[in-house]
């Protein structure tokens, strides 16, 4: 099974890179950082160079930095056992010191699981805005760092007003600082702000993804977002169960092309810029559902538990990456069944 798995990874890694390898050419023979080394986002890039040092010869090193480095050698994947990639478990607020030959950082060290947002909210505020000026402070005594991508979130606007389509980098955004559901959001403002004072004060090259929602392997479906629970409802049998209004709006980005765009803002963003990074492809909950349902055989039937109506529960969130467009040339290539499609094929394979 395992074996499977990583076969999939590597199919997925191969589709993303086998026309667009050059524009990473950069980071070949480069050393990287990467805080939350084990997360989603860490560990999709991490597979993502490693498949570039296995056929393309890239021979660029990773330093995979998590509170437990180790925990991703009990996931499906070989990265644990290769000569390129370093482990190392350290709290990203407790850095002593960093290696002097890293050129690039790429710092995701926090968790968007709302659930420790609301149960350990200064735990969330102490890891973001704490372990930021941790690292930038350890950074400025690097003599040969290129660049650092802070990985922020689209949460940083608020709310998705219904006037808008789609969510701009240049919208200021409104977030309800005295809500317990800001904790996240706040925080990664204060990250962002953090970054500007270094970038002023300090001259280091940062620039900011402010990432919205992905799917892929190495997502937990115990995660406690619709299109996950979704899959794992279908995945015991049935029914898909809709919590809230079915109308609501999300859009959705594969693991291996989110870590495309997030090397390609690295190498090529632009200092002091902010990046969506997403789909700009938006799908309501119940057309998901029955996109998700579409997959398995007998059809899970589709429950739908509407409560009141309100902004929550009949909101929107979609970013618009007009900019990552323009400047950096990135495109969606994997569409949402496509998306669900690889998911699913995965997280069966691991029941």
């Amino acid at each position: 099974m395992i074996s499977k798995l990583i076969e999939l990874i590597e199919a997925d890694c191969d589709q993303i890179l086998l026309e667009s390898y050059g524009l990473l050419k950069p980071i070949q023979n480069q050393h990287i950082l990467i805080t939350g080394g084990t997360g989603f986002i860490g560990t999709w890039i991490a597979e993502l160079v490693s498949y570039l040092n296995k056929n393309y010869n890239f021979n660029t090193r990773l330093t995979l930095l998590a509170r437990n480095a180790d925990a991703i050698l009990i996931k499906p994947t070989s990265l644990g056992r290769q000569k390129n990639i370093i482990l190392k478990s350290k709290d990203v607020r407790n850095i002593i010191d960093l290696d002097s030959d890293i050129n690039y950082i790429i710092h995701a060290a926090a968790n968007p699981d709302n659930r420790e947002h609301s149960t350990n909210p200064l735990r969330v505020i102490d890891t973001i805005v704490h372990g930021t000026s941790a690292l930038l402070e350890k950074s400025t005594l690097l003599g040969g760092l290129n660049k650092i991508l802070n990985i922020s979130s689209g949460m940083v606007y608020g709310s998705q007003p219904h006037e808008l389509n789609s969510i701009p980098e240049t919208y200021i955004g409104k977030v309800d600082c005295s809500q317990i559901n800001s904790i996240y959001a706040e925080s990664k403002r204060m990250g962002e702000t953090i970054c500007a004072a270094y970038r002023t004060q300090h001259r280091l090259e940062i620039v900011n993804a402010r990432p919205f929602a992905f799917i892929g392997p190495y997502q937990l479906i115990e995660k406690p977002w619709a299109i996950n629970n979704f899959i794992r409802d279908s995945l015991m049998g049935g029914p898909i169960r809709i919590l809230g209004n079915g109308d609501t709006v999300r859009s959705y980005m594969y693991g291996s092309e989110m870590a495309f765009w997030m090397l390609r803002i690295l190498i090529s963003g632009k200092s002091g810029h902010n990046y969506n990074v997403g789909s700009p492809h938006p799908i309501s909950l119940k057309d998901l559902a029955l996109k998700v349902s579409n997959n398995f055989s007998p059809l899970p039937a589709i429950l739908s538990r509407n409560g009141a109506e309100s902004d929550a529960t009949h909101s929107k969130f979609i970013p618009n990456v007009d900019i990552a467009k323009k400047d950096l040339g990135l495109e969606i290539k994997i569409d949402v069944d496509d998306a669900l499609r690889k998911t699913i094929e995965w997280n069966k394979l691991l029941v």
